[in-house]
């Protein structure tokens, strides 16, 4: 009878991709560039969010914005046409962007010149937050109507991510999303989120969340 025996060398597959992702780090610090990873669902309002906030932006920090999905190029156009210099980058298929594909993405849209690079990642609050893109920072956009027991059900995305807008504060009335649970519930994921409740489609509550981005870009550069 043969005997044999499995010796299991399996390295975490995540490990090369979070040696990666800290040396693109090392890189975006030399180079005084700060990448931003945004995350969320579909449908919560990220690139208009993302329109608001290179509109009150654009004029004192230079932006970069890489655009992440399936198949599709709509809204890298929205960006350009906010006079922005943006990419699409096409996944294949892929949920997700891992440190090596935001490699890529950089080496296209060059850094040279730019404080601030957005990577908004494909829509999904499952994937992406399971890859270190190499950002300097994570932020997510929770919408209202996808409710406010999310903190609950993808505990990862909260955990990872620096700051959360609570987008679409607007039509709060018309939902029952409790305001004071999701806070509650994305603190007892990560107590040191920062909370933005803002609505990108009237501008409520944008310049905290702009004032926020300031700082850390300024700060990554000192």
């Amino acid at each position: 009878m043969d005997t044999y025996k499995i010796i299991e060398v399996k390295e975490s597959v995540f490990a090369d991709n979070d040696r990666e992702a800290a040396r693109l780090r090392q890189e975006l610090k030399q180079s005084g560039t700060f990448l931003l990873n945004l995350m969320s669902s579909p449908g919560s309002g990220k690139t208009t969010t993302l329109l608001r906030t290179i509109e009150a932006l654009k004029d004192e920090l230079r932006m970069g914005v890489m655009e992440a999905d399936i198949d599709s190029d709509v809204d890298a156009r929205k960006i350009a046409e906010a006079g922005v210099k943006s990419i699409q980058l096409h996944t294949g298929g892929m949920c997700h962007l891992d440190a090596g594909m935001t490699e890529q993405g950089l080496r296209e849209i060059g850094t040279d010149g730019l404080d601030l690079v957005v990577l908004e990642n494909v829509g999904n609050l499952v994937c992406p937050a399971e890859f270190d893109t190499g950002a300097v920072k994570n932020a997510m956009i929770l919408s209202v109507p996808e409710g406010h027991d999310k903190p609950l059900k993808y505990p990862l995305i909260f955990t990872v991510c620096d700051a959360l807008l609570i987008n679409k504060t607007d039509v709060l009335p018309y939902f029952d999303f409790d305001m004071d649970k999701v806070v509650e519930y994305a603190h007892r994921r990560n107590p040191k989120l920062e909370i933005f409740p803002v609505s990108a489609k009237t501008g409520e509550g944008m310049d905290a969340w702009c004032d926020w981005l300031r700082r850390q870009v300024k700060g990554w550069q000192s």
